[in-house]
Order: C-alpha cells, then sequence, then structure tokens
C-alpha cells in the first residue's frame, strides 16, 4: 500500500492541473508557506482518504485554521477541497463571503 503522502501529493497536483496555483513545498508545513494550494486569491487545504469510502468527517479546525492561514499569507478566500479516495472527484468547501463572491460572479454571466 502507498502513503498517505502519496495520495495527497496527487490530489494536491490534480487539483493544480485544473485550476491552476501552485502546490506548496512539503503540503505547507513550513513555516512560510502554509496551505496545499495557492492560487493570487485563494489558499486551499486538500484532504484526501487513501481507500474509496462512502463517507468523510470535516473538521471544524481543518476550516478555521485555513482560514487563519489564509489571512496571514495576505489571501482573500480560503477553501478546503476533499475527495471520497483515490481517484474521485473533488469536492471543495467555502465560506460564506466565497460563496456570495460565486453567487454574484454567476448572475453577472447570466446578464451578458
Amino acid at each position: 500500500m502507498k502513503s498517505t503522502r502519496y495520495y495527497s501529493d496527487r490530489q494536491e497536483k490534480q487539483i493544480v492541473k485544473k485550476i491552476g496555483g501552485k502546490q506548496s513545498c512539503n503540503s505547507g508545513a513550513t513555516p512560510f508557506q502554509k496551505g496545499d494550494i495557492k492560487t493570487k486569491d485563494l489558499l486551499i487545504e486538500a484532504k484526501t482518504l487513501t481507500k474509496v469510502k462512502d463517507s468523510f468527517s470535516i473538521k471544524k479546525a481543518w476550516l478555521i485554521k485555513n482560514k487563519e492561514e489564509a489571512f496571514a499569507m495576505n489571501r482573500r478566500f480560503c477553501a478546503l477541497a476533499f475527495n471520497f479516495g483515490p481517484d474521485e472527484p473533488n469536492y471543495f468547501i467555502i465560506d460564506e463571503k466565497l460563496f456570495k463572491e460565486l453567487v454574484k460572479y454567476i448572475e453577472e454571466q447570466n446578464n451578458d
């Protein structure tokens, strides 16, 4: 069986390929780089499972830490990416502030 780090790295690379941005060194475990994936305005923390499962528990502490790290790194937004196992699609948890921005953007696009 492969290590958790192997699956985490794969997930992070998949997200970077799909949305752009950069993967953090050592999965953000350095004093100056936090989070797993960074874009200009967004810090993403990624969580994955090593085996396919039907459920996944989200910890409030992850969301709080991600928000604090995004602020410390001067990112306006943060998100938590997760999936239900290797090669499963990623889902993103965002806060109300970012959700409102997304709704506004979608509505503006539909008005064009």
